[in-house]
């Protein structure tokens, strides 16, 4: 069953640069340890939350430890803050 990881952000700020890195960099980083999608979505004027789908929990579970690398450095880079996590398995989709 498909699993999905709900991130919460919020930013000191929401720069077209941080954007464009956020496109050409994290997401090709959160896709190569094992997701099948991400989506990285604006939720307000310094607020995201992002949005990565895994075939499986399992998958999904042996990915964080690299996942939470790649939060780090996004946090980091961009000063931004964690405020949230969700997770859990897919049960009605289209």
């Amino acid at each position: 069953m498909a699993y999905v990881t709900l991130t919460l952000w919020s930013a000191s700020e929401m720069s077209d640069e941080m954007i464009a890195t956020a496109n050409e960099k994290y997401v090709p980083l959160v896709m190569s340890v094992g997701a099948t999608g991400v989506q990285m979505v604006r939720t307000g004027d310094l607020t995201m939350c992002v949005i990565t789908q895994y075939s499986d929990a399992e998958t999904a579970a042996a990915a964080q430890e690299k996942i939470a690398e790649v939060r780090k450095q996004a946090a980091g880079e961009f000063t931004m803050t964690m405020e949230g996590v969700h997770a859990g398995e897919v049960f009605a989709s289209n």
